[in-house]
């Protein structure tokens, strides 16, 4: 199924290829930089899940949906595609309920252009449908462990042998077009908490010299996607790597 939502470096495109590289036997998936969850919302449930992100707003409007998807929908009831509630919804408040927050939120992601939840997306959009779905997102989410740890937190707590870790973290030289705090030299950390863990890992990023470089050692596949941002010649194509440890 599809996520509730998109979000910056989402996996949408990508999934399938990521997906298809899962090991058939384990009993535990953890998705370290949760985001949008398209390759939690898109894979086959199985054994103990987990979702993290670092983004407490993100984090709390997951634990929304899956808690209380009613109230959520009913805070919603009547949202339209709509400059002046997009604005209103990323102005900062206080005082307001997990329940508030998160419906300011979710209409913020929605009707932002390209989720960067500063500018308004002129285009058309269901805003009821999207809010109906909230529902399915809820059924999918019920068993999942909703976390809002540091990846090296995350990966100390949730690590065994048959763990599968999936990790999306901000791309190489991109930090800056992501909401959340991840700095350059924690590439390298991530590096030096993947070379400790006991299970599998399997990480997405673009394919960059660097990366390749960091990884040394490691599974690299190559693989693209269409490139968004592009419409030149019907549009290019957007490389990317999927590195394993297994």
């Amino acid at each position: 199924m599809n996520s509730f939502i998109s979000w910056v470096g989402g996996k949408k495109l990508l999934r399938k290829q990521i997906i298809e590289q899962f090991p058939e036997q384990y009993d535990r998936y953890i998705e370290v930089f949760g985001g949008a969850g398209w390759v939690l919302f898109g894979k086959e449930p199985k054994g103990m899940e987990v979702y993290n992100d670092v983004n407490s707003n993100l984090v709390n409007l997951y634990r929304c949906v899956k808690y209380h998807p009613e109230a959520l929908q009913k805070e919603l009831e009547g949202t339209l595609m709509s400059r002046e509630l997009f604005f209103d919804a990323i102005q900062a408040a206080r005082g307001l309920t997990d329940i508030q927050r998160a419906a300011r939120f979710f209409v913020a992601i929605k009707e932002s252009f390209g989720t960067t939840l500063d500018s308004f997306g002129v285009r058309p959009k269901n805003m009821i449908k999207a809010v109906e779905f909230l529902s399915d997102a809820s059924e999918r989410l019920k068993n999942v462990v909703v976390e809002n740890l540091d990846f090296e937190h995350l990966i100390h707590t949730y690590d065994k042998e048959t763990a599968l870790f999936y990790m999306d973290p901000p791309y190489y030289q991109a930090e800056k077009y992501y909401p959340d705090r991840f700095q350059p030299e924690d590439h390298k950390r991530l590096k030096e908490a993947v070379d400790k863990i006991k299970g599998k890992a399997i990480i997405s990023y673009n394919d960059c010299q660097e990366i390749r470089d960091l990884y040394k050692g490691y599974r690299i596949i190559e693989t693209d996607r269409a490139n968004n941002l592009s419409v030149k010649d019907g549009g290019s194509r957007y490389r990317e790597l999927i590195i394993k440890n297994f």
